[in-house]
Parts: C-alpha cells; sequence; structure tokens
C-alpha cells in the first residue's frame, strides 16, 4: 500500500466519514430504545402538568408505563410497531455532525493538540479535556437536529392524549422552529444539551480510550473484537452514569411547548433542574437510567466494534 494512501486514509475528512457510517449503523440498531426512553423521562413531567379535564386525565392514566420493555411494547401495540423508529431520520441526520465531529475532534486533540505520553499513553486528564471539548463541540454543531428528533419522537404520545399534532415531518418541525424562534431558535436547549454530551463522551471515549489501552499494555488479548467488546462494555456504562441527569434535563428543555421562542415550563435547565428535583424528588433526575444503559451498551458495542472493523478495512490506523 503506498505512502499517499495510507496518509489519505489516516486524514480528519476520511476518519470523520468512518465515524458517520459507524454511528448511523449504531443508531439504526438500537433506535427504539432511544425512543422508549425519551417517553419514560417525558412521563413524570407529563403527570406534572397534566390538564384538569377528564378526558385527558383518563388518557394520561391508561398510557403510564412502567419500564422499557412494557413502554415499547404499548408504542408497538397502541401507536403500530414502526412508530419505534419516529424520528430516526433527525437522529441520523445529527450523527453526520455530532458522532463525525466528536470522534474527529477528539483523535485532533489527542494527537496532534494535546499529545501522547512518549510510551503511547495519554493522561487522563488530557483525555476528560479532549473528549469534554469534543463533545460539547459536536454537539453545538448538531443541536438542531437533537431539539427536532425530540419533538418527532412525542408526537405518538400526543396523539393518544387526543392533542393535535405539533409536527408531522422533519421539515415541518425545522419550519415551525424558525418561524416561532428564528434560527436562534434552532439551538433551543443548547446548554443542557451540550452539558449532556460533554459528560457522556467524557464517559464514553476516556473509559474506551483507556481501558482499550490498558487491555493491549497488560494483557495478550491483543486489538480485536474481544478488546473492542469489553472496552465499550465499560465505557457504556460510565456515559449512562454521566450522561443521565444531563439527558432528563435537556429532554425536557427541548420538548416543552414554547411561545415566542421562549419556553413556557422552564426558564433554562437550571431551572429546570430546580423544578424537577422539588416536584419529583432527586432519583427523577436517574429517571430512565436502566433503558439509556441499555440503549447506551448496544449502541456502544455496534459503534466502536463498526467503527473499528471499517477502519482496519479501509486501511485507516485503530483508533
Amino acid at each position: 500500500m503506498d505512502e499517499g494512501k495510507v496518509k489519505r486514509q489516516d486524514t480528519f475528512i476520511f476518519k470523520y466519514a468512518l465515524s458517520v457510517v459507524a454511528a448511523c449503523v449504531a443508531e439504526s440498531v438500537t433506535y427504539p430504545l432511544d425512543l422508549t426512553k425519551t417517553r419514560l423521562q417525558i412521563q413524570g413531567e407529563l403527570a406534572a402538568h397534566a390538564g384538569s379535564s377528564t378526558i385527558s386525565s383518563t388518557i394520561h392514566d391508561k398510557k403510564q408505563y412502567r419500564g422499557m420493555l412494557r413502554t415499547a411494547y404499548g408504542i408497538a401495540t397502541e401507536e403500530g410497531v414502526f412508530r419505534l423508529w419516529q424520528g430516526v431520520t433527525p437522529a441520523l441526520y445529527r450523527h453526520v455532525f455530532y458522532s463525525g465531529c466528536r470522534m474527529s475532534f477528539y483523535e485532533l486533540l489527542r494527537d496532534k493538540v494535546l499529545g501522547k505520553n512518549k510510551d503511547g499513553t495519554f493522561p487522563l486528564w488530557k483525555a476528560t479535556v479532549a473528549s469534554t471539548l469534543a463533545g460539547a463541540g459536536g454537539q453545538f454543531i448538531a443541536s438542531p437536529t437533537d431539539l427536532i428528533k425530540v419533538q418527532m419522537q412525542m408526537e405518538g404520545r400526543r396523539r393518544l392524549e387526543g392533542k393535535p399534532p405539533r409536527v408531522t415531518s422533519s421539515l415541518h418541525a425545522l419550519k415551525k422552529i424558525v418561524a416561532e424562534g428564528g434560527v436562534r431558535g434552532l439551538w433551543s436547549g443548547w446548554v443542557p444539551n451540550c452539558q449532556r454530551a460533554a459528560l457522556v463522551n467524557m464517559g464514553d471515549l476516556v473509559t474506551y480510550d483507556t481501558v482499550k489501552h490498558q487491555l493491549l499494555t497488560h494483557t495478550n488479548i491483543g486489538d480485536n473484537h474481544i478488546t473492542h467488546i469489553i472496552s465499550s462494555a465499560c465505557s457504556g456504562i460510565m456515559a449512562a452514569l454521566l450522561g443521565t441527569p444531563a439527558d432528563v434535563i435537556k429532554t425536557r428543555v427541548m420538548n416543552q411547548p414554547t411561545k415566542n421562542g421562549k419556553g413556557l415550563l422552564y426558564q433554562g435547565s437550571i431551572d429546570c433542574l430546580i423544578k424537577t428535583v422539588q416536584q419529583e424528588g432527586f432519583l427523577a433526575l436517574y429517571k430512565g437510567l436502566i433503558p439509556i444503559y441499555l440503549r447506551m451498551a448496544p449502541w456502544s458495542c455496534t459503534f466502536w466494534i463498526t467503527y473499528e472493523h471499517v477502519r482496519r478495512l479501509t486501511g485507516a490506523s485503530s483508533f
């Protein structure tokens, strides 16, 4: 393989494209778990702000779900199986920006800016800084697609409650958001969004990078699927623990009704945090922790195995 081809395969753009491919595969496979997680997180909010009408209350009572499997089953039976993938299009659009940026930014910071030690290790503090900046930066760029995805996910719920649909498609959601809040409205909720992404990436990238390096250094497993599975399993746990509170806040801020581009329930992420704890208790911040982990675990595993595999197939260096 000639040197020019090797260099081309290790460029920022090439690795960006590979990370997008891996992320889209992982998102398509595990998306129903994300929809289920979002529905579970919103239920407490719906209870706190439920209308007083008999019909609305009756519908609300009947449609409360407990647990990920019951929620998924309820969505499939009451709304249709394909509703489990409602909002998947903007979710895939999101990864074109988010995953491409977060992975590429991290490698750029690790290899070119902060730099590894002479023995090839990447200090924990440098990994933390790199992953936090990469996650927040990638999410800021992708925030409009995340806002559209969350609103699309909740449309099935609104129909069951007898409410008129807010949006009918990704394009409709985009136009509606811009019409109500201008271009700036596309970044509604970007602060909790970036906070969540920074924490999730800290757990994901730092853990995967560190565990993989330790396995390669101190065991004879080698750079193969076993190493990738073990590393991704550990990263999924840490990402879920660090990211769940921010994910709950992000989802509620982004899903709230708006008027003139301003939220009607929360003034911001801090206000949402305070109200959530006051109305539902501290553990409400970990509402959906199990489904978040059950989504992150297969997503992380699928993503990292796919990512490492396509890098190897195309001749790019291992992550």
